[in-house]
């Protein structure tokens, strides 16, 4: 893979190189096998447009070409953050189709969607939407750049995707048989927990500054766009997974109240009193939700449904209206015990959300903190 000055970040002062997601690689191989199916010459290298905004030139390492198909691959590069599924292989098979459709399935080492509530639908290869999107503009450029309007078929693959699917968290989210090609935008940025954290506080001490003594603290993209609608998106501070040591420096810095926004997705494990929420520390969600809707009644046989969901959006969906409501009553109350707990004297107040349900949640003080909020510096 090529690099240049652009894909590189610079964390706690060290100069850390940006890497690719697996839906880059999968979009780069499709890409190259196309132009390889229909030229009879594969390229080195291709240009991929990512959803960030970037172009990326990505190397062809395998490249095969036979009767009716092409089959190019190219190597992960997590950069210098990298995970589970850094070096192996992603390869595309393309082969052309005269309805002019793109149709993209997943082969070896793939995993296959097995619960609802995911990015697929349930028996999908587990190839998210955005590399889905990737991959079909990829080839589009294709068939303009040959001026061609023939469509493809596209098998994905990873033969050392099996493997590596069992360091993930795959099997327990239903997805079987191999990896997810994932990737919201295209690229992979290192950044330190250090690194995060520091820009974190710095964020909050210009909050702080402009007189926002009331600090709206979000964990996540989806929280601060749920904070749009309450009119307040633009006093957000994003604490990522951080949700304890954000509040702790809150605390530090003499804050006078902290609203958490954040979804369920997240917000569940601080009810278990997780206060950083990243995947490599646990996911204790579902079993969050079985006992909280045991212990408003719930029996066992819904209890067993909860924890046979992948998603907090499915887990709601099988609880039906009225366990539900139950349910994130007294969620919310272990998570007002345990922001409370970890803010001490500085009042702090949760709104949880679902992705499917809008709000599903909100400790007692909620409302009023939010209004505090919105009407600093007015």
């Amino acid at each position: 893979m090529r690099s240049n000055e652009s894909m590189y970040a610079t964390v706690d002062g060290k100069r850390l190189r940006c890497g690719y997601t697996t839906g880059t690689c999968a979009s780069a191989a499709s890409k190259a096998a196309a132009m390889y199916l229909i030229s009879g010459e594969c390229p080195d290298s291709v240009a991929v447009a990512t959803p960030s905004g970037r172009e990326v030139e990505i190397e062809i390492e395998d490249r095969r070409l036979e009767d009716g198909y092409a089959v190019c691959s190219v190597r992960k590069d997590g950069g210098d953050d990298i995970d589970a599924t850094h070096g192996i292989l992603i390869f595309s098979k393309v082969s052309v189709r005269k309805d002019g459709l793109i149709v993209i399935d997943g082969g070896e080492g793939v995993g296959r969607v097995t619960k609802n509530g995911l990015d697929q639908p349930v028996g999908n290869a587990a190839i998210n939407s955005r590399p889905r999107m990737m991959i079909n503009g990829a080839l589009a450029d294709v068939r303009n750049s040959f001026d061609i309007t023939d469509g493809f078929d596209v098998v994905i693959s990873a033969p050392e995707g099996a493997a590596t699917a069992k360091r993930t968290f795959n099997s327990r989210l239903g997805i079987v048989g191999g990896i997810s090609i994932l990737g919201t935008s295209g690229i992979v940025e290192p950044m330190s927990d250090a690194g995060l954290m520091g820009a974190v506080r710095a964020e909050m001490d210009v909050r702080m500054a402009e007189g926002g003594r009331f600090l709206l603290i979000v964990p996540g993209n989806m929280g601060k766009a749920f904070s749009e609608d309450l009119g307040a998106d633009d006093k957000a501070v994003k604490c990522s997974n951080f949700i304890g040591e954000t509040i702790d420096y809150a605390v530090g810095k003499k804050a006078e109240g902290i609203l958490v926004i954040g979804n369920l997705g997240k917000m569940i494990k601080v009810a278990g009193g997780m206060m950083n929420t990243h995947s490599r520390w646990g996911d204790c969600r579902m079993e969050l939700l079985a006992a909280g809707a045991v212990e408003v009644g719930a029996d066992a046989d819904a209890a067993r449904r909860i924890l046979g969901c992948a998603t907090t959006d499915d887990a709601l969906c099988v609880m039906g209206e009225e366990l539900r409501m139950k349910t994130m009553e007294r969620i919310m109350e272990r998570i007002a015990f345990h922001l409370g707990n970890r803010a001490g004297d500085v009042g702090i107040e949760a709104v949880v959300f679902s992705s499917k349900y809008g709000k599903v949640g909100e400790t007692s003080g909620a409302e009023r903190m939010m209004n505090r909020i919105a009407g600093a510096g007015r």
